[in-house]
């Protein structure tokens, strides 16, 4: 981590959290951030999932630009794709502040922003006016909280996006809207790919479709979600969301409600993960997410089942020079082992499904 890099998160971390989220974001958009200027890549790294051909296989998951501001300047900060939102169909301010929880103690973070986000109309104007990007640039799908029909508010987002991105994801992992995880069960999760696909096929764009997935689901649900997955039409899955699950923290924001993210989340995540890649046979490509901060922690991801992997939480302690020094570290190793991505990808998930 850079010295300057360092004494502006110590100066974040001052600060509120959900202000700090905010400043960073401002400072991005202004172009006060030093970044890398382009993707960390090489033939080793460079590599295509679900269709996307990514420089390299390090992405940022949705959640931190959710309304599309920073797309630029995200593009060039070392990352090989990355997510923005999630968009709900109209705008809502989500839950009452505070909402946004740093457990530094546990390298952690706690959120119950419940989709906070512009509405889709104004995202997908940011993500229309946007110029070439070096990477895919991909759009989280949500629905809104108070909507009567919400598979209704996953394909209508998807519409008016999808000839604007590179890729979409159906989102019904987050714990912070009510019974939104509902729609993982079979039925609902089949009936819902269904819809969004349908309305992607309306416009003239064919962007891949991906489902997020919560990292809380018992062997039977995920048996039952694997075998929809699998047959649904989607284009791939990224695994997990966050967790409700709080054993062994000890920072003080511990019990706040939400969804928990960061270190604590990396062997739950890792395991669904890794489960997910047995139960499907390796037939869609999985993205891995969930207390990555480190590249033995990527390289575990990988070696679980993931054929590309995203961060967040990690970067509210590491910075952005997170995603660089994930990267250089991954080529450095494969080079090392003589190996490609594609012999690291599944090469040992009977260890991390335990």
């Amino acid at each position: 981590m850079r010295l300057i890099e360092r004494a502006g998160l110590a100066a974040l971390h001052r600060l509120d959290p959900e202000r700090a989220h905010d400043l960073s974001l401002k400072a991005l958009a202004a172009g006060v951030v030093p970044l890398p200027g382009a993707p960390v890549t090489s033939p080793r790294l460079a590599t295509s999932v679900a269709g996307l051909a990514l420089p390299n296989p390090v992405g940022l998951a949705a959640g931190y630009d959710k309304n599309a501001r920073a797309i630029g300047p995200l593009t060039c900060a070392g990352f090989g794709f990355i997510e923005v939102g999630a968009a709900t169909p109209r705008p809502q301010p989500g839950n009452p502040k505070p909402r946004l929880f740093r457990l530094t103690a546990d390298r952690a973070v706690i959120n119950r922003f419940g989709f906070n986000n512009e509405g889709a109309a104004a995202i997908t104007a940011r993500l229309a006016a946007r110029a070439p990007s070096p990477v895919p640039v991909g759009l989280n799908l949500g629905a809104n909280k108070d909507s009567s029909d919400r598979a209704a508010d996953f394909a209508e987002v998807a519409r008016m996006a999808a000839p604007h991105v590179d890729f979409l994801t159906i989102n019904v992992s987050s714990p912070n809207t009510e019974k939104l995880r509902d729609l993982q069960g079979a039925r609902a999760l089949a009936a819902l790919i269904a819809g969004v696909l349908a309305a992607r096929d309306e416009t003239t764009a064919r962007p891949p479709v991906l489902v997020k997935i919560a990292p809380d689901l018992d062997d039977a649900a995920l048996a039952e979600l694997a075998a929809v997955l699998t047959d649904s039409g989607a284009a791939g899955i990224i695994a997990t969301n966050t967790t409700l699950d709080r054993s062994g923290l000890t920072s003080p924001h511990a019990a706040e409600t939400g969804g928990l993210s960061g270190a604590p989340l990396f062997a739950r995540s890792t395991r669904i993960l890794a489960r997910l890649r047995l139960l499907t046979n390796g037939k869609l490509p999985i993205i891995g997410v969930g207390g990555i901060g480190s590249v033995e922690q990527a390289w575990a991801k990988l070696e679980a089942g993931a054929s590309a992997l995203q961060l967040y939480s990690a970067l509210i302690y590491n910075g952005f020079s997170l995603a660089s020094e994930i990267a250089h570290g991954l080529d450095a190793r494969l080079a090392a082992e003589g190996k490609t991505l594609a012999q690291v990808t599944g090469a040992d998930p009977e260890r991390w499904a335990r």
